[in-house]
């Protein structure tokens, strides 16, 4: 599995559990807490002390770096399962709630999903708001559902202002697929 080319800067993380047990069927966007740029992101998981990283990082600029390749799990949603199944993805986003993104944070968040969608052979985005019925539900093989850390940890990530428009995330991707 290739990691995407809308890569522009590589900061790899040690905080991995190597190879995915699990095809990628799920997104997990979050947000940074911080108008950070996509090294810095990076930076924060290159040590071990940390024990968490993600697989992508856009920064506040709309730069995409990679953290962890896709084709491992990354530590990023406070769930294992979710993890091996999820491509994870750290936003810049403002310090306080509801953690706004820029315009260009967004947009590459849309061009990413779009990417990740098409590379693994997936037509639609799937965002379901009610976690019981997104977690239950049944991804279908040219699916991948959104998800996020607010589901698996007493957590605000990603944030009221993205929770908002994971819909119209979901519309804006599946657009670009032709769905």
């Amino acid at each position: 599995m290739k990691s995407s080319k809308l890569v522009s800067y590589t900061g790899l993380s040690p905080n991995h559990s190597g190879r995915r047990t699990h095809a990628i069927d799920r997104i997990t966007p979050h947000a940074v807490v911080g108008q950070l740029s996509v090294e810095r992101i990076c930076g924060c998981f290159a040590g071990k002390d940390r024990q968490a990283s993600c697989n992508y990082a856009i920064g506040a600029d709309g730069r995409i770096g990679l953290c962890v390749d896709e084709a491992n799990r990354s530590w990023c949603s406070s769930s294992r399962e979710n993890d091996q199944r999820a491509v994870t993805i750290e936003c810049a986003s403002d310090l306080t709630e509801p953690y706004a993104m820029k315009p260009e944070v967004y947009a590459a968040l849309v061009k990413l999903c779009a990417d990740i969608c098409r590379r693994n052979g997936k037509k639609r985005l799937v965002w379901i708001a009610e976690l019981e019925k997104a977690l239950m539900y049944e991804v279908k093989p040219d699916e991948i559902l959104l998800t996020v850390h607010r589901w698996f940890a007493r957590k605000s990530c990603p944030g009221n202002w993205l929770m908002e428009r994971l819909g119209n995330l979901a519309d804006e991707v599946n657009g670009k697929q032709g769905v």
